[in-house]
This record gives structure tokens, C-alpha cells and sequence, in this order.
């Protein structure tokens, strides 16, 4: 099951208390302040783990604690400090307090680490507070309070390319041709109900494809699943706009092309300043009157390269992928998203 928020209350350990104590030796009646330092409490952090690509144990999971610091001890002994909380979540996921919506910040790589709970500080023991003034000091701190708060933990997936488009356009199947995923495939609408990724490999290099939910008019204010998985192609460098070309779909490929791109700038005005280029898929079938001319003409007036291709034959996808990786290597990285 693929899940892409949560919201988890998070609480940093409570620091460790002083210690009030004196040194009780033979011969030393008067044996000074030896209270030591309680400990500080353990944060709570998120770590990328490259291996898990979902939310779902965090939602059966609202409630993360850190351990809490050990009080002083005589003799100057400082308490242990509280161990810290380490969650495991996948690349990409970002934390925001609930409350007031600031982005405390994300986690990108493997083994990234994030702390969203800072544990608080220990007390000091009476040996601290001994001055010339006071030689018998009888006072030690209390620990510091965690800190605690209410996160919205959001799931944007890393990958190179995005592939959008309408319903039934052929993105599944084509992601299945040019990468070893295995996205479900169908001939009803959103046979894709989730992300898919696969690794498309060129000559020596690869990048990683995602392929969202078909996108459908008012995709950007949710209609379909838009709202959803829209904001998975925030990260993208390069948009490939999946189009039936076939010409027996009855739709109009250049109307589709026109509503998707839309969507997608009514959603982030700043997508399409990105590399594009379209596919132009389902070309092993053809209808009375072939619309590849008219949407290779539209595409042009857009400033889009197009590549017609075929899932089912495989014409195209070599240069397709090739076409691909020349917009990659032009394109730059995206700074951290925008998005709420």
C-alpha cells in the first residue's frame, strides 16, 4: 500500500535532573557540592532509508517518543543521556510542523538524517552553583523539557523523469518497455492508482522514470487523483508528455497535450519551464486519418520535440531514452519544493 503523508506527534526526551549531594569521607567533615549533571534527553530523527519507498508504517504509528536523560549522581557523576529516536522513512520525505506549516526540512539521500525533536538539556548538580559566597550550595536545575510538536511527514519521490498524460495514454506500458518496473497495466481508466518508478538505463547511464495517475481536467484542485500525485513530479528535471497517437482513441492527441500541460501549470506555473519533450505512443495502431502531423506541428509551436513510439513493436523507445538523457544532462537540480 502506497502512502505519501502522515501525521505523527513527535517529543524529544526530557533532560536528566541535577543532583544535590556533598562528599561524605572519613576525616572530611566538611565535604563540598559533588552533584553531578543530569543527562540530556534523546532526539528524535528521520533517516532516508533507500529501501522503503512508502509511509505506511508511520500511520499505524502517530506517537514517537525519545528517551529521556538520567538524572546526576554524587561524586559528580553525570547522568547517561537518553538515546536517541532514529525513524526510518524514505528519500524524499519532508517534515512540517503542523501548526504553523514551516518546513523544518527533508531528507534526500541515503542515510540522510533529519531532527525534527531536539531532546532537552540536563540540570545542573549543586556542584555548579558553588561560589565563595556559598559553600554549601543545597539548589541543582531541573531538566529541560523535550521539544514536542505535531509534523505532517509528506513522501515526494525522487526521480529523473516524469511521465504524464491523460487516462489509457500508454505511460504504464511504456515505463514497462523501457525500464524492468512492472506497473499494472489495463485498457480502463486509472489502471494506476499509485507511483510506479523504473530505472531506464542509456548507453552507460541511467535515471529513474515515474509514472503518476493519468491526469484529467481540474487535476490540479483534485478532480481524479491529481492533487494526490501531482506534486510527485515536483522533483522531476525532465517532463515526458504521454499522448495517444493512434488516432483511434477518438480523442484529439494535441487537445490532450494542451490539457495536461494546463494542469500542470496551474499547479506549479515554474513545471513547465522544464525540459519537455512528448511521446507520441499506441503508433502500432492507426486510425482513418493519422494525427501524428498535426501533433508534431503543435508540438513544435509549443518549442516540444516529439518522438513517436511503440510499446508494442518498440519503434521509437531508443531514441525516446536517448532524447531523454540529452534533456537530463542539460537540466539542472530543483531546489526543494514549494508546495504545502
Amino acid at each position: 500500500m502506497f502512502v505519501d503523508q502522515v501525521k505523527v506527534f513527535v517529543k524529544g526526551g526530557d533532560g536528566g535532573s541535577g543532583c544535590v549531594s556533598f562528599r561524605r569521607e572519613a576525616h572530611v567533615p566538611r565535604g563540598g557540592p559533588d552533584g553531578g549533571t543530569g543527562g540530556k534527553g534523546g532526539d528524535v530523527v528521520l533517516r532516508a532509508v533507500s529501501h522503503q519507498n512508502t509511509l505506511l508504517p508511520l500511520r499505524y504509528q502517530t506517537e514517537i517518543r525519545a528517551d529521556r536523560g538520567r538524572h546526576g549522581g554524587p561524586a559528580n557523576r553525570t547522568g547517561r543521556s537518553g538515546e536517541d529516536r532514529v525513524v526510518a522513512v524514505p528519500p524524499g520525505t519532508s517534515a512540517r510542523e503542523e501548526a504553523t506549516g514551516q518546513l523544518l526540512g527533508e531528507v534526500l539521500e541515503d542515510g540522510a538524517r533529519l531532527v525534527v525533536a531536539r531532546g532537552g538539556r540536563g540540570g545542573r548538580g549543586n556542584r555548579a552553583f558553588l561560589s565563595n559566597r556559598n559553600r554549601a550550595p543545597r539548589e541543582a536545575e531541573p531538566g529541560e523539557p523535550g521539544e514536542e510538536r505535531w509534523l505532517r511527514l509528506d513522501l515526494r519521490l525522487l526521480a529523473d523523469i516524469g511521465l504524464l498524460g491523460l487516462p489509457n495514454a500508454g505511460k504504464s506500458t511504456l515505463l514497462s518497455r523501457i525500464s524492468a518496473a512492472r506497473p499494472r497495466v489495463g485498457e480502463y481508466p486509472f489502471t494506476t492508482l499509485s507511483p510506479v518508478l523504473g530505472v531506464v538505463e542509456v548507453d552507460d547511464r541511467t535515471f529513474v522514470a515515474a509514472d503518476i495517475p493519468g491526469i484529467i481536467e481540474g487535476a490540479h484542485e483534485g478532480a481524479g487523483l491529481g492533487l494526490r500525485f501531482l506534486r510527485h513530479l515536483e522533483r522531476t528535471r525532465v517532463l515526458v508528455h504521454v499522448i495517444d497517437a493512434s488516432g483511434t482513441s477518438g480523442r484529439d492527441p494535441m487537445a490532450d497535450l494542451l490539457l495536461a500541460r494546463e494542469e500542470v501549470g496551474l499547479w506549479d506555473a515554474s513545471m513547465l519551464e522544464r525540459p519537455q519533450v512528448v511521446a507520441a505512443t499506441k503508433r502500432d495502431l492507426t486510425g482513418a486519418r493519422d494525427p501524428l502531423p498535426a501533433l508534431r506541428e503543435g508540438a513544435a509551436s509549443l518549442g516540444l520535440e516529439m518522438v513517436p513510439v511503440s510499446a508494442v513493436t518498440g519503434e521509437g523507445l531508443t531514441a525516446l531514452t536517448r532524447c531523454i538523457d540529452r534533456l537530463l544532462g542539460a537540466a539542472r537540480l530543483l531546489p526543494l519544493e514549494q508546495h504545502p
